[in-house]
């Protein structure tokens, strides 16, 4: 199992990414159709054990049950002339042997077309999601939800290694009209809208390493919970580095000043973080490394937003012939702000996550993969029943990733 929950929140730094990237294929894509390239690839993940499949605390008896997840996925690039037009389908098939109300299919789907011209580069993208996994560390159910994403950058080189781009972005989430925790209504709390714009800074170092700086100004708007809207500023300085450097991935620092238009809730004004790297070791150890560091929502009314802190580390060692081992550990914090006059079990509480995970592989041949995995998730909180434990184990097979 991997730390999904923590890709999802490193997810949310989507606007301090460098503004274009031109989405060639990679040089091992598997299939050519004239002017079309498809790298396909299958993954049996989670095929398993998972002692607590609804995050209950240890006193409410947690619920255990055999699962599987079936991820097939494909990326797609398409040349015409001299622009890229590239896509991605991605699915999960979640097995549960006993609760079959926990099965479900969630899909993604990202489409991007990259359209260079002598000085100017025009981006359209959009990405679509339909899921029932759960939107982070702290809302335990498996609600259905969709997230649809639409926007388009303007890059101009004014230098010979230096950009200016300008971007604007605009996300929808709808929770199901079903969707429930702990007697709450996700789509009455959580259903919003988010606009970015954002103009940036581009600057090429090396061709294999790029700097950025960019500003951007987020409003976020609740459709039925117009308590929680907010206006964001945020400044952003981060290194992009090419797949074929040493040090691979992207990391930024920034600031964000979060202002809530309701007086009833506090701002936060402070460092945000956003890391993604990973580096290889004489050929045979791999280390990576996640970080985030932002405001996420709460479905509490009481306490509508919380500042999480995440880290987690992945270290991959060669021992000999085909065999490898795996050992992965991450940890988070998530801070509550308090809604002023409101009733709450602990003011300002502050709830810790911790993973810990590590297993054996094998693989066959250049593309096939076959492990034996097992992950221990724990939440700790101050609030009664909020803390919960949980394990999984079981095997991996990866083709083609």
């Amino acid at each position: 199992m991997k730390l999904k929950t923590l890709v999802a929140a490193l997810c949310g730094l989507y606007f301090l990414r460098p503004a274009i990237t031109l989405a060639q294929p990679p040089e091992n894509v598997r299939m050519r159709l004239g002017p079309m390239f498809v790298n396909p690839t299958i993954a049996l993940t989670n095929a398993g054990m998972d002692t607590n499949v609804f995050n209950e605390a240890t006193q409410d008896s947690p619920k255990q049950d055999f699962t599987l997840t079936v991820t097939p996925a494909t990326d797609v690039w398409l040349r015409m002339g001299r622009s890229w037009l590239s896509g991605s389908v991605h699915e999960d098939l979640v097995y549960y042997q006993k609760y079959e109300n926990q099965r479900s299919a969630n899909s993604l789907y990202k489409v991007s077309w990259i359209i260079p011209l002598t000085r100017v580069s025009f981006n359209p993208a959009a990405a679509y999601t339909n899921t029932r996994e759960r939107p982070g560390f702290e809302v335990d159910t498996r609600a259905r939800r969709s997230e649809l994403t639409v926007g388009g950058t303007v890059e101009i080189r004014t230098f010979s290694k230096t950009f200016v781009a300008v971007r604007a972005d605009r996300q929808s989430v709808d929770f199901d009209q079903t969707a429930e925790f702990l007697g709450t209504n996700l789509r009455d709390q959580l259903n919003r809208t988010v606009t970015t714009e954002v103009i940036g800074l581009r600057h090429e170092l090396t061709p294999l390493t790029s700097v950025t700086v960019e500003a951007a100004r987020e409003q976020d708007r609740f459709d039925f919970s117009p308590l929680r809207n907010s206006d964001s500023t945020k400044i952003a300085a981060g290194v992009k580095l090419d797949p074929a450097a040493l040090i691979k991935g992207g990391a930024t620092i920034g600031f964000r000043d979060f202002q809530p238009l309701d007086s009833t809730l506090p701002a936060f004004r402070g460092t945000t973080l956003g890391a993604d790297l990973s580096y290889v070791l004489l050929g045979i150890t791999r280390f990576a490394v996640k970080a985030t560091r932002d405001v996420q929502y709460s479905y509490d009314i009481n306490q509508p937003y919380y500042l999480q802190t995440g880290v987690g580390l992945e270290v991959s060692q060669q021992i000999f012939g085909p065999f490898d081992a795996v050992g992965r550990v991450g940890a988070g914090r998530l801070e509550y702000r308090d809604r002023a006059g409101a009733a709450v079990a602990v003011s300002d509480r502050v709830d810790h996550t911790e993973t810990y995970g590590g297993g054996f592989g094998y693989h066959v041949g250049r593309n096939m993969r076959i492990g034996i995995n097992i992950d221990e998730n724990k939440r700790l909180s101050p609030v009664t029943g909020r803390q919960f434990e949980g394990l999984r184990y079981g095997i991996a097979v990866t083709y083609g990733s």
